[in-house]
């Protein structure tokens, strides 16, 4: 599975707003975006007005690097998207919002989507009893999820980053989550109201439907 290793910082400030992808460190001064809210390369002084095109494009890559996924597989996301019945922009922010890493970030189980990526990818996560280790996984409603692990180290971190994200982050009301023994419930599906995603994703439909 192909992913991003490149500066993460940059994409915040190539898409002129924080995307959150180093967890609690894009809410202090440390965050890149606070200390140089510019976009990256050769400093220009005039910029032209976007294109409807560049307008579209800002949109999807602002979807796309906040969930973490390459251009082949968001792609495939906007496919089934667009196959389902329903408006397809809200179809497929609610996709990606039931990916199973992002339900695990959204549990405050982990400090950001990387991190419950891995959590998944080793293993360490049971849907309805079972193991499953593809992050891009769709949940669905009434679904029972588990982070079980026998390392201590594991346990910790979960506690830790419950403690943190505690401070600024609130747990959606379409999953319940019991912190005690990490598990999560799926009430419902998501609606794009539940995400708080500054994205307008009818820019992105217009981009794929040309």
């Amino acid at each position: 599975m192909g992913r991003y290793l490149g500066p993460k910082c940059k994409k915040c400030r190539r898409a002129d707003m924080k995307l959150f992808l180093k967890g609690p460190r894009c809410i202090t001064e440390k965050c890149a975006f606070v200390k140089r809210p510019t976009p990256p390369g050769m400093p220009v002084r005039r910029r032209k007005k976007p294109t409807n095109y560049g307008l579209q494009l800002r949109e999807k890559q602002k979807l796309k690097r906040m969930y973490g996924m390459l251009e082949k597989q968001f792609r495939r996301f906007f496919a089934v998207a667009n196959r389902s019945s329903g408006v397809t922009g809200r179809v497929l922010i609610q996709l990606l919002e039931r990916r199973l890493d992002n339900v695990i970030y959204r549990s405050s189980f982990v400090l950001s989507r990387n991190q419950a990526r891995q959590v998944v990818r080793h293993g360490f996560v049971f849907v309805n009893g079972k193991r499953v280790d593809i992050p891009s996984y769709i949940v669905a409603s009434e679904q029972d999820i588990e982070i079980r692990s026998t390392k201590v180290g594991l346990k910790a971190t979960i506690k830790e980053s419950i403690d943190i994200n505690a401070k600024d982050r609130s747990i959606p009301t379409w999953i319940k989550v019991d912190k005690d023994n990490l598990k999560i419930k799926v009430v419902r599906l998501p609606e794009k109201e539940d995400c708080g995603i500054p994205v307008e994703e009818q820019l992105v439909v217009e981009l794929y439907s040309k």
